[in-house]
């Protein structure tokens, strides 16, 4: 079904239905309502490459985030997603798996495909090459949940900094000095923290400096030795949660870098034996289904995570209307929610 059966039908010329089906230029309300009905009767589908040559948009934004199967980045979606359908746009989503590569590959690729903007997490805050070029050819991007400073662009992020610190008050405020602090970055076994080289997202980064100058605050000096890096699958959180209790100062509290790293936490615990807060505590980031459904219950920091990705589509779809002005972060707040997986230290 082509433009010129849809004219005919309507009994306009090829060039009117032209404007109406590609949403250019201007005709009454009569012929339009003559042409959409015509289209509908027929069965026409628009041919989105050639009305995005004309137009000069693709009615598309593209989202690249770091695991699709982590709920934090699922619900993300979710947002960016009905509030991009509700302003007419449509959403091509790649997953990067964390990986620099692909994540360079998935914007090749949906520029190639003529998104009219992106949304990006990058997977390594320190790589910004591929997206300044992404800038440069005039796509319209926006960061979500990361920020690069350097890039001048807009970003739409939790309050990171500020979440940890309440997280690790919280473990304070029930007596535990030994906190350990555990995220899914690369790293071996006994591994922590000593530069923020090792930690390439700013998310992650941002928690790690709060949860340190709370510790600090509190008069513990060698905080960062608790850091610890490699939990990135279960395996390598047993050995990681392993080797921090056979430790010769173990933690009688855990902070989870991200629901993931929470669960996993969570099971190698429970293999070793080990009893939720009796023996541990632990609070993880994002309010995923399962805290709410184990024994006891997790606190976690609640992370506003729709509207995050809400935000995010609003944002970019203004500057590809044309919106102006500096570039601007976004910080939503958290809010910690306390439940029964922490206690008092033995």
């Amino acid at each position: 079904m082509t433009v010129a059966d849809v004219a005919r039908s309507a009994n306009v010329s090829k060039a009117t239905a032209a404007r109406v089906l590609g949403g250019y230029g201007t005709v009454s309300d009569k012929i339009r309502e003559q042409v959409t009905t015509a289209a509908s009767a027929l069965g026409y589908r628009p041919n989105e490459l050639a009305r995005s040559m004309t137009t000069g948009r693709s009615g598309t934004i593209g989202v690249i985030v770091g695991d699709i199967e982590n709920a934090f980045f699922s619900l993300a979606v979710r947002g960016i997603s009905d509030s991009a359908r509700n302003a007419g746009f449509n959403v091509i989503i790649a997953n990067s798996g964390e990986e620099l590569q692909a994540e360079k590959s998935a914007i090749d690729l949906l520029i190639g495909r003529r998104v009219d903007g992106l949304i990006v997490t990058p997977s390594d805050c320190r790589e910004s090459d591929h997206l300044s070029d992404a800038i440069r050819v005039g796509v319209p991007l926006i960061l979500f949940d990361r920020t690069i400073p350097a890039l001048q662009v807009d970003a739409v992020t939790g309050a990171d900094r500020e979440a940890a610190i309440a997280a690790t008050r919280h473990l304070q405020d029930f007596g535990h000095r030994q906190i350990a602090y555990i995220t899914a970055k690369e790293g071996a076994v006994g591994e922590f923290f000593t530069n923020e080289y090792q930690l390439p997202t700013s998310s992650v980064l941002g928690r790690v400096e709060g949860f340190l100058a709370t510790q600090s605050a509190n008069g513990v000096l060698d905080a960062h030795q608790l850091v610890r890096l490699g939990a990135t699958d279960q395996k390598h959180t047993d050995a990681v949660v392993s080797h921090l209790l056979n430790g010769s100062a173990p933690p009688t509290a855990i902070l989870a870098s991200d629901s993931l790293v929470g669960l996993q936490v969570l099971r190698s615990l429970h293999a070793l034996g080990m009893s939720v807060p009796e023996d541990i505590s632990i609070i993880s980031f994002f309010n995923a289904d399962w805290t709410t459904v184990t024994t006891p219950p997790i606190t976690v920091v609640d992370q506003p995570v729709y509207e995050m990705g809400r935000l995010a589509a609003e944002r970019l779809i203004a500057r590809i209307d044309g919106s102006g002005g500096p570039a601007e972060h976004t910080r939503l707040q958290t809010s910690l929610i306390s439940r029964g997986s922490v206690g008092r230290p033995k």
